[in-house]
């Protein structure tokens, strides 16, 4: 879905209105160093500046019109003279900044200007961003660059040194709330998944996965076993758990929900019912919220955490649940 500069405005205030008076100012940058988190809008933003480069007939100096043969064609990605650049397999390799420097060689086919997106900045080889920094060590100038990254750390410092860089902010659990529902998500679901991603896309594509919804079911029965017996959270995770949560991305989710289910019963202690994100099963959660204590949920919280750390370094993840719910019963730090 193609973001209008108001939509994408209300997301990154601070990123689009220095774009705003670069265009104004008529100061536009050789290259622009996007850097921030996944599905925060910097391929967006990246394309609609970029339109705005092209458009003849920008809405009040700065906006692209979204009509005009220059702004649809880059809107369906077939403009001669925008090229977007992306990783082949792992990285990107060499041979696509060479082949990106020979076409930026050639005279632009229908105006002077070229631009080139490179999504995923961070994966060039070693090769290719050599390759990258003598293009930019040259500029053309009528060439825009934008370099798209979630790891600037990544790049090398002199590509880094040599373009504009520009933050892209995490999106606010109300703002992903709101866009969500604009998108036709339920509001009760809406608040779950903006507390588990800040990428629209990815929650959207969660909200109708059935993969997802039974995750959910599978964590909250966890949750209600945890508070019986030891040997039925142990039966649980050999006939629920460990055959749903396979991958370890699938595994790092289930800790978030849990974990989100934790918090919920803090909410309902400090009575910010509110802010709860497991609405469909609150009121069996405000009999469960009587039975603990904040001091008892913040311990089991941390391990929660912890157990996310422990699986970000790669433990087995069986036998990280399996500590895990032994902690979770016992209410005492994650060793």
């Amino acid at each position: 879905m193609v973001k209008t500069w108001e939509q994408l405005e209300e997301l990154q205030p601070t990123v689009l209105r220095m774009l705003k008076m670069s265009l104004i100012k008529n100061r536009v940058a050789h290259a622009y160093l996007f850097e921030g988190p996944r599905g925060t809008g910097k391929k967006d933003a990246g394309l609609l500046f970029t339109k705005a480069l092209f458009c003849p007939s920008l809405i009040d100096g700065y906006k692209p019109c979204e009509t005009c043969h220059n702004c649809r064609r880059i809107n369906h990605g077939n403009h001669p003279d925008v090229h977007i650049v992306q990783p082949d397999g792992l990285s990107i390799k060499v041979e696509q900044i060479r082949s990106l420097q020979a076409e930026f060689s050639k005279k632009g086919l229908e105006s002077l200007k070229k631009v080139y997106l490179i999504v995923d900045a961070d994966k060039m080889s070693i090769s290719a961003s050599n390759s990258l920094l003598k293009f930019l060590e040259e500029p053309s100038a009528q060439t825009t660059a934008f370099l798209l990254t979630e790891q600037p750390q990544r790049i090398l410092p002199t590509i880094q040194s040599r373009c504009q860089a520009l933050a892209f902010q995490p999106l606010a659990p109300k703002m992903m709330v709101k866009q969500l529902v604009e998108n036709g998500v339920a509001p009760e679901k809406a608040q779950l998944l903006a507390n588990l991603t800040n990428n629209l896309e990815e929650a959207i594509s969660l909200n109708t996965n059935e993969w997802f919804a039974q995750a959910q079911k599978i964590v909250v029965k966890l949750y209600e076993v945890l508070n019986k017996s030891p040997l039925e959270a142990f039966v649980l995770l050999q006939t629920d758990w460990f055959s749903h949560f396979k991958e370890k991305d699938q595994v790092n989710l289930g800790l978030d929900l849990l974990l989100l289910i934790f918090k919920d019963l803090l909410y309902i202690q400090l009575d910010k019912r509110a802010q709860i994100v497991f609405k469909e099963v609150s009121s069996r959660l405000e009999q469960f919220a009587l039975q603990t204590s904040g001091r008892r949920l913040s311990i089991q919280m941390s391990a929660i955490l912890e157990a996310k750390r422990k699986l970000s370094a790669n433990m087995n993840p069986q036998l990280l649940m399996e500590q895990l719910v032994l902690k979770l019963q016992e209410g005492s730090s994650f060793v």
